[in-house]
């Protein structure tokens, strides 16, 4: 039997871009997929949108939370896929053929990761991620690979549910990298895909709070990689913060 997949999309007063994101959705060839809504108790037309195809979601939650990463452990902690899979109000899954194409291989992967599609909220095209930077995810990814930044977009990253911890809600902005590093200490085998996963919409919560986000990822690498090697990543990930932000 083919793997299932929990596909969760987490979304609040989403209205201009829930839409093509549950349409990502939808339009996978691949037959075993469990999709989890969960709605931040949304006052725009969010749940309207959403409730015109109900039918095709598997669990649809629509209750205040305590922000994005608590929201994500909601979804999380009512998926029964094999495999689970973030995508969230904005982004959408690269095009109708990526699980198929993933499963045909037959490699029994704990995480399946590959480059993203930059898009802006209108979908248009921007760039890949690795044409960013240092953005580049590395043919064997693991936990190191992340000591200087999110070299992959947890859109673009699958893994199996019996890895995947829930999301440390005391990082703010970054628990996504933290939870993307946890998956990697647990994983056996990582196998990085020819083809992007996922459409990325720019415009995230840690790209609005800039600086936040480098003190939030300074305490996060220094729980993981310990603070000389911290120190040591951390110097490069500044520089190209502050480069980002005198160039706009």
């Amino acid at each position: 039997m083919k793997p299932k997949v929990s596909i969760i999309t987490v979304v609040f007063n989403g209205e201009n871009i829930i839409e093509k994101t549950m349409q990502s959705v939808f339009a996978q060839t691949y037959p075993n997929i469990e999709y989890i809504i969960v709605d931040g108790k949304s006052t725009d037309k969010t749940l309207q949108i959403i409730e015109k195809y109900r039918e095709k979601i598997s669990v649809l939650i629509s209750e205040k939370d305590k922000g994005l990463y608590d929201a994500m452990n909601k979804g999380l902690a009512v998926a029964t896929g094999d495999y689970v899979w973030f995508m969230n109000g904005g982004d959408q899954i690269n095009d109708a053929e990526v699980l198929t194409k993933i499963f045909s291989q037959k490699i029994d992967a704990d995480i399946f990761y590959s480059d993203t599609n930059l898009i802006d909220e209108e979908g248009k095209y921007l760039s890949l991620l690795s044409e960013i930077g240092h953005n580049n995810a590395p043919d064997n990814l693991t936990y190191k690979s992340m000591q200087r930044g999110m070299v992959v977009c947890h859109q673009s990253f699958i893994a199996k549910r019996d890895i995947a911890s829930p999301f440390n809600l005391k990082y703010k902005i970054s628990a996504d990298i933290d939870w993307v590093i946890k998956c990697l200490k647990k994983s056996k085998l990582t196998h990085k895909l020819d083809f992007c996963l996922s459409k990325f919409m720019v415009g995230g919560v840690s790209s609005k709070n800039r600086w936040r986000a480098v003190r939030e990822r300074f305490v996060l690498f220094n729980e993981h990689f310990g603070v000389v090697r911290n120190l040591y990543n951390h110097v490069f990930v500044l520089f190209r913060v502050v480069k980002t932000a005198f160039s706009r």
